[in-house]
């Protein structure tokens, strides 16, 4: 089973004039939000997780998102044996985490973590369900926060974008 969580960091916290319901792409992305993320295999009792503090959390689902569909590009989906690849990279630090899609699952692997650890791995529907759901929980924690965020349009845009599966 899969569980992605984040923190928001007291270190890093947003500027007090942002108006959340002009900021840009770019703001929400790079600007806003820190803290720390995880993926969890709670099955397996493990997880790839961060401890800096300054991960975009938004940014980190949204990414996600757009990952999760990069690797399903191939058009015979769960039946290819070719290796889908791709990677996220954290903008402020060289470390990346890298997925690669073969047969319907998804291993995740990440620059920090032992090179003899085995990759997390998830099926690839289980993985789209999960990070969609994980980017409208955070949508809606930080709407619950600052409320003229959900008035802004790049988070409407995101929203039907990636709905609910």
């Amino acid at each position: 089973m899969i569980d992605l969580g984040y923190s928001l960091s007291p270190r890093f916290p947003d500027p007090t004039h942002t108006d959340y319901r002009t900021a840009d792409v770019r703001t929400l992305r790079h600007d806003l939000f820190c803290g720390d993320v995880y993926i969890a295999d709670t099955v397996a009792d493990r997880e790839l997780s961060t401890a800096w503090g300054w991960v975009p959390v938004l940014d980190f689902a949204w990414a996600l998102c757009d990952i999760v569909e990069q690797l399903d590009r191939d058009p015979r989906g769960s039946r290819s044996n070719k290796p889908q690849y791709a990677e996220l990279d954290f903008t402020e630090s060289t470390d990346r985490l890298r997925f690669e899609r073969r047969f319907g699952w998804v291993d995740i692997t990440a620059d920090w973590q032992p090179a003899e650890e085995p990759p997390l791995t998830f099926n690839h529907r289980a993985l789209r369900r999960e990070v969609r759901d994980f980017l409208h929980d955070v949508i809606a924690d930080l709407t619950d926060m600052h409320d003229a965020l959900a008035e802004n349009p790049v988070i409407w845009d995101l929203q039907s974008r990636f709905p609910r599966v």
